[in-house]
């Protein structure tokens, strides 16, 4: 299953349980997103000093929920502001901290912004990720990679196994065989 696939169905199981403060939606697939070794608790207590200490000030971190949430923030200062949130100079961040493989959390943060409002939309649905350019989400990246170094990620998958050194050098030596002619019929 694959990591945004195992996402998914935690993010679902999430939203499922009664007793969570996490919202009851799931992070756009554009979302950037990396997998630590740490347990859920202690990687969403990492993200959000990690992002703290970027000036990305979180509002809300609950860290039995694996989930953060920022302000409305002026992404030039990352300060929260009461400007109207529209267009790319205010943006917001949330962040899931789910398992992943044992022992290691998969971490998702997206970096939205509103380009319009429309009272008759719900919230979520006017709410849009930055391009990966974007000054907030370059500074996400960083945080993340940062969280990678310093506490690992996944094993790399099994790659196959090179044959043992005897094996290759009898197949090196072999001679090659001629081969059968075809004789018409």
């Amino acid at each position: 299953m694959s990591s945004r696939a195992w996402l998914a169905a935690a993010a679902l199981l999430a939203a499922c349980r009664p007793n969570t403060t996490r919202p009851a939606i799931t992070p756009y697939p554009e979302a950037a997103g990396v997998e630590i070794r740490l347990r859920p608790p202690e990687a969403t207590r990492r993200l959000a000093e990690a992002l703290q200490a970027d000036s990305l000030t979180p509002a809300r971190v609950r860290l039995r929920d694996g989930y953060i949430e920022t302000a409305w923030l002026d992404s030039a200062t990352g300060r929260p502001t009461t400007r109207r949130p529209i267009g790319t100079g205010v943006v917001r961040l949330r962040a899931w901290a789910d398992p992943g493989r044992p022992g290691n959390t998969v971490l998702t943060v997206e970096t939205l912004y509103r380009p319009l409002a429309d009272p008759s939309l719900p919230e979520r649905e006017l709410e849009r990720q930055v391009p990966r350019v974007h000054p907030t989400a370059v500074k996400v990246e960083r945080v993340l990679e940062a969280l990678l170094k310093r506490h690992g990620g996944p094993p790399p998958p099994a790659a196959e196994q090179p044959a043992p050194p005897r094996a290759r050098e009898e197949a090196e030596e072999a001679p090659e065989e001629p081969m059968d002619e075809a004789s018409p019929e």
